[in-house]
């Protein structure tokens, strides 16, 4: 598919667009965060106390904390923390996942059987009920917060490689590689991989917003990022006890997060109509 028509498809859908352009300025907040912040040293912790839970203002445009801080300098960092953390939990799962589903998909037989079944015990679980279980017993921290969700995730990314796997290894160019005798992990980096990746790809654009969402739930709950790095799940969590007298603590961080949401999700269908070829028709 030429770069023109993707372009093409990609910005005849305004949502998608829209999206786009969240995602590009959320990553550009997050690279420019100590210019944007109006107080960087409160975004990364240091008390305020003379101006505690003040409501939002000129000075204050999203308000303060329970320890003075500047809500608007928060989120701008926070930020950072939401896009690392959910890069880094999809990436992991991807790298564990993609090449397991595709050596059990190309080799089958009992490796097939033993990764599948390993895979079905991992899908047994709800991912966030197995994210919880895996952060317990690791410890809190941000890191192991990573460590759990990719943990919890690289089985969806499994049972999708190995269906791609086992459809392209059937093909005829496929065929003709193992006739020749090329070795088996070349076919599967130069043919299986390449022709298989695009519904992954997919899937790995819309899990970036459910990874920023589920990360926040484990810092809601304590298991996630500590104090005082800025996180907006961890400011939700912070801010639930002062809503009903001063909304503004947890409202802000909270938007943030169905914001950053809803844009990977709309990205991910436009990502989606760009690789699928039945829905490629339709723009072209």
């Amino acid at each position: 598919m030429r770069k023109e028509e993707m372009l093409k498809i990609l910005f005849r859908n305004k949502l998608s667009i829209l999206g786009l352009s969240i995602i590009i300025a959320l990553v550009l907040i997050a690279i420019l965060a100590p210019i944007l912040a109006p107080y960087p040293e409160q975004a990364l912790g240091e008390p305020n106390l003379k101006e505690r839970l003040q409501p939002p203002s000129w000075k204050h445009p999203f308000g303060t904390d329970h320890l003075g801080r500047d809500v608007l300098s928060r989120v701008i960092y926070g930020t950072r923390t939401s896009l690392v953390i959910g890069f880094s939990v999809v990436a992991l799962a991807l790298l564990i996942g993609v090449p397991l589903g595709l050596i059990a998909g190309y080799f089958g037989g009992k490796m097939d059987l033993a990764v599948m079944r390993i895979t079905d015990i991992f899908l047994a679980f709800p991912p966030l009920l197995l994210a919880l279980l895996i952060a317990t017993t690791l410890g809190r921290g941000m890191v192991n917060a990573i460590l759990a969700l990719a943990i919890s995730w690289w089985p969806w990314y499994t049972r999708l490689a190995r269906g791609m796997a086992i459809s392209v290894k059937e093909r005829p160019y496929v065929e003709a590689a193992k006739a020749m005798g090329i070795a088996d992990w070349k076919i599967m980096l130069r043919h299986i991989l390449p022709n298989s990746i695009s519904p992954v790809i997919v899937q790995a654009t819309m899990d970036m917003g459910s990874a920023i969402l589920e990360a926040a739930a484990l810092s809601f709950l304590g298991l996630g990022v500590q104090p005082p790095t800025p996180d907006w799940g961890l400011m939700v969590s912070e801010g639930k006890d002062y809503f009903l007298n001063y909304w503004w603590y947890p409202v802000f961080p909270g938007l943030a997060i169905f914001i950053t949401v809803i844009a990977f999700n709309l990205l991910g269908d436009a990502v989606r109509e760009v690789i699928d070829p039945r829905l490629r028709r339709r723009f072209l």
